[in-house]
């Protein structure tokens, strides 16, 4: 399906949701998208909210943190309403992995023959070699394979991560925890999808420590523990006080902080890290006084290094509590505000007062928010 397509399909579920609301009272939309080589091209969050039905004086911007970046759109809503600039937005992601197209590179030098095939689906592509030689040009893969060496952790414990993962998932599933958060999809030829195709709730240990490492010989790292190749689309609502009232919104949380962090690239599985101390400090709280932590997936390896250096077990009960991107999957888009939902649902339902939701980001950052039940 394509990503425009897609796109548009919460967009429209949300003014479903919402009859009251008027659509051209929405400021502005903004999407999160990572690739952007295909037909997610020329901003795609204008192209969604037009495919979805919004009138043509509504706007939209594409916003860009690789596997951050719908984090980072309800992050620039949320500064835009702070400002006094924006009313109500709608803020998401989207990405379609599976339809990432190969492109094709021109020549960079006058008169050459040479031509270089890309494939867009995931990590590196057209790479400056002052990058290669300043940074290195580790795969996402050897990226985690890093973290693991470098912080101890073993091929077990990863595969253990990544089964609780499965498990946590199938519970969810099966008690109709995450049905709220899923929008039927019309695929062209296929019809509707209804759940999610990742989760793999036959999972078993056993099967996990049987796969092959997909970096190096006696590497920690396979298809098993860390995240999948996957198409999502994810949106939500955001809105000051007065026209939240003024539309008849019942406000669920409040954005209380969000903050990006740098760190090496070659281990950009930790970018979480620092993202957190930072928004913990921004915020005027501190971890122990967070309840629901939404922490992405992207690879075993990087969640539990993260986990333990915050001080934080592998195995915390209110990590992930429903699953994460291992089992549920990582359409990078729109991971982000899929994570927000997650957070969000869990403190409705009881689940405390303050939720933090954290991502590890490509070529080395992170990125956190933390959010408050009203």
């Amino acid at each position: 399906m394509r990503a425009d397509d897609l796109a548009a399909v919460p967009i429209r579920a949300l003014l479903a949701r919402n009859p009251r609301l008027d659509p051209a009272a929405i400021d502005d939309v903004i999407y999160g998208c990572a690739n952007q080589a295909g037909e997610d091209n020329r901003n795609v969050a204008r192209m969604a909210l037009l495919l979805a039905g919004l009138p043509e004086r509504v706007p939209g911007a594409t916003v860009n943190r690789l596997c951050g970046s719908s984090l980072e759109s309800a992050a620039v809503a949320a500064r835009g309403i702070g400002a006094g600039e924006i009313g109500m937005a709608i803020a998401g992601g989207v990405e379609s992995m599976s339809r990432a197209p190969l492109v094709l590179s021109k020549p960079d030098a006058p008169w050459t023959r040479s031509q270089k095939l890309e494939d867009t689906t995931l990590g590196w592509r057209f790479v400056n070699p002052l990058m290669r030689e300043r940074y290195g040009v580790d795969s996402m893969a050897e990226t985690a394979e890093n973290v693991a060496a470098e912080n101890g952790i073993g091929r077990a414990d990863q595969d253990a991560f990544a089964w609780r993962s499965q498990q946590r998932a199938a519970a969810a599933i099966a008690a109709g925890r995450l049905a709220g958060e899923i929008i039927a999809v019309d695929v062209p030829k296929k019809g509707a999808v209804v759940a999610d195709e990742h989760p793999r709730p036959a999972t078993t240990l056993e099967g996990l420590s049987a796969l092959k490492p997909v970096v190096r010989p006696g590497g920690t790292v396979t298809a098993g523990n860390a995240s999948g190749i996957n198409d999502g689309a994810a949106a939500m609502l955001i809105a000051s006080e007065s026209a939240a009232a003024r539309y008849q919104l019942t406000p669920r949380v409040r954005v209380v902080a969000t903050a990006a962090a740098g760190v090496a690239p070659r281990v950009m599985g930790l970018g979480p890290l620092p993202a957190v101390h930072k928004v913990l400090a921004r915020a005027g709280l501190s971890l122990q006084q967070i309840n629901v932590i939404e922490l992405n997936e992207a690879f075993a390896a990087q969640a539990v290094a993260v986990l333990r250096l915050l001080g934080l077990p592998d195995d915390a009960a209110h990590v992930n509590a429903d699953g994460g991107a291992i089992a549920l999957g990582h359409p990078l888009g729109a991971s982000g505000a899929r994570l927000l939902g997650a957070a969000v649902r869990q403190l409705q339902s009881g689940g405390g007062r303050y939720a933090l939701c954290a991502m590890c980001i490509g070529v080395g950052q992170g990125i956190a928010t933390i959010l408050e039940r009203v």
